[in-house]
């Protein structure tokens, strides 16, 4: 079921939710920057970003501070479809 073409963020485990509004709100973040603002296990933080990535709302790069490590960042469609819902609300 991970991955799927018609899964959505709403079908998506509260772990994943958690680290898209991390990332929503803070940004561009590394895997443990993630961990420290979720407090959530390094392990739950690499499986909701399977997760995310999966379904085409994170996409990884490469951190040019330490190439030990990437970054993860909400792609243009997350953006889109945070902007589409927050017209609705209004």
């Amino acid at each position: 079921m991970a991955g799927t073409d018609d899964e959505t963020l709403d079908d998506l485990p509260p772990s994943a939710k958690l680290v898209f509004k991390v990332l929503e709100y803070n940004g561009t973040l590394t895997q443990k920057g993630i961990v420290e603002e979720s407090m959530l296990s390094a392990r739950t933080v690499r499986y909701a970003l399977e997760r995310l990535e999966g379904i085409g709302l994170v996409e990884e790069d490469v951190y040019f501070a330490d190439a030990r490590q990437n970054i993860y960042e909400l792609t243009a469609a997350a953006e889109a479809a945070i902007e589409n819902s927050e017209a609705i609300a209004d």
